[in-house]
């Protein structure tokens, strides 16, 4: 390997019934007397690659014409979208609920072609390991029909980084994990429950370096961790207090919206009121005609006093119209964001503010709810709704939980894991995943009900008569 390396990445930000957002960049690196693999900042990608200063997003500089070609099943060309300005480009005119491949082409030549160079922990360098891009996505059903049945990941509290492999920093471990849930189960959707970087290391207390505030920060984070899946399947995040300035010295809203494509993604949405942006990140989307997402911006800010920003008078109204009492053909209404209105603890408890909610909730058949935040996974049943706990994606907390009457708790665990959701009609299957076992199997985590038994998994949401509309 010379000494600077540019290694190219490959994006699939979102999918629609008819259409596909396809984006691409490249993260650089230096290699150093010892061969080890040195990220290079922001700040010097001017002296390794001038006149360059980012290296993904939707506003980083174009690296050149590009071109994404789209193909059907048998491998004949479907359809062809060009960017001259940009390293993203919409992909329009496709079919609902159909399996495509695609490559990049940029300057003519095949973007991330071949086998790429991988971080290794191990070797705290860049090594080739086999990784080669797949480049493949299916559409989402008709949003005039039911879905038969969907496969979604739950994600939280994730982005500690990779860059070293720790007891407690199991990100890069859950993540393989994760990839082979995706490749067996047919995984359409990954929601994320918020804190989606937060690699810093602190200095008096206040996170410094790796806050997710430049591109660079995310290479470990996520581009690295989870290469082979979101070049496939489209993540849909939430904000957690680490992605704003409720926790962190720099508020990271301005580059999670340019990672995940957010403006790009919901342009248009807010008038059709899908969405409800600046400040705040409020969304929903359909899978089918009967199963809704709803992402709930949970952080507070500091403009508006310390309030959660679902109390700001624009977002208040977009949130009680996201939850009809009404019925309108959603079966499964599933709410996610980051602050858990149930917690047992051990260091966040039950989300005081978040009780405003739980009325609109019942009235609009919620049947589950998905959060972060707690270090742990956690499982709540309170007024016939399940809620979730999804914050160790990446660290946890090793200590027991101490309010689990409060909390309505039916079981906890403080592994690392993810949730691997199962809708198939009337009938949810929960299952928090951990690491790869032996023989790459996927292994629930070891769970435990408020009195220390063994809980078994999976978890089974079902809905109500009243429901199945």
């Amino acid at each position: 390997m010379p000494e600077f390396h540019a290694e190219p990445y490959i994006y699939l930000p979102t999918v629609t019934h008819k259409s596909a957002l396809i984006a691409w960049g490249a993260f650089y690196f230096r290699v150093t007397a010892r061969g080890r693999s040195k990220l290079v900042d922001d700040d010097d990608l001017k002296y390794v690659h001038p006149p360059r200063k980012d290296s993904i997003g939707a506003r980083s500089a174009p690296y050149g014409p590009a071109r994404v070609e789209v193909y059907d099943a048998a491998g004949a060309l479907v359809t062809t979208a060009k960017a001259e300005g940009s390293n993203h480009c919409w992909v329009a005119g496709l079919t609902a609920d159909t399996e495509y491949t695609y490559k990049v082409f940029v300057k003519n030549e095949q973007w991330a072609e071949g086998e790429r160079w991988d971080w290794s922990a191990a070797d705290g360098a860049l090594i080739q390991q086999g990784g080669v891009y797949d480049n493949r996505f299916r559409t989402h059903p008709e949003p005039t029909s039911p879905a038969a049945s969907l496969a979604f990941i739950a994600l939280g509290d994730f982005g500690v980084g990779v860059k070293r492999d720790t007891p407690k920093h199991r990100q890069a471990a859950v993540a393989a994990a994760l990839r082979k849930a995706v490749d067996d189960h047919g995984v359409r959707v990954i929601v994320t429950t918020g804190d989606n970087i937060y690699a810093a290391k602190k200095f008096l207390g206040i996170p410094v370096g790796a806050t997710g505030a430049e591109d660079d920060d995310w290479f470990f984070t996520y581009f690295q961790p989870y290469r082979y899946v979101i070049n496939r399947v489209p993540v849909y995040p939430s904000i957690g207090n680490h992605d704003a300035a409720e926790s962190e010295e720099h508020d990271d809203r301005a580059q999670v919206e340019d990672n995940f494509y957010i403006r790009e993604r919901i342009l248009g949405e807010e008038a059709a009121g899908r969405a409800s942006f600046g400040p705040g990140l409020f969304y929903r989307f359909r899978f089918g005609s009967d199963i809704e997402f709803v992402c709930i911006d949970t952080s507070k800010e500091d403009f508006f006093k310390g309030a959660r920003l679902f109390d700001f008078p624009k977002h208040a109204e977009w949130v009680d119209c996201a939850f009809p009492a009404a019925a309108d053909g959603v079966r499964w209404r599933l709410p996610f964001g980051h602050h858990p209105p149930f917690s047992a603890g051990p260091r966040h408890h039950n989300t005081r503010s978040m009780s405003r909610l739980l009325p609109l909730f019942g009235r609009s058949g919620v049947r589950a709810v998905f959060s972060g935040h707690e270090h742990n996974f956690q499982h709540s049943r309170a007024a016939g709704i399940d809620y979730f706990v999804t914050g160790a994606g990446g660290k946890f907390r090793d200590e027991t939980p101490d309010r689990f009457e409060e909390a309505h708790t039916v079981s906890w665990s403080y592994h690392c894991h993810f949730l691997l959701c199962q809708i198939d009609g009337d009938r949810m299957l929960v299952r928090p995943i951990a690491e790869l076992q032996p023989g790459a199997d996927l292994a629930g985590i070891s769970r435990w009900d408020r009195s220390g038994t063994s809980a078994e998994t999976p978890i089974e949401v079902r809905l109500r008569d009243d429901d199945k509309q």
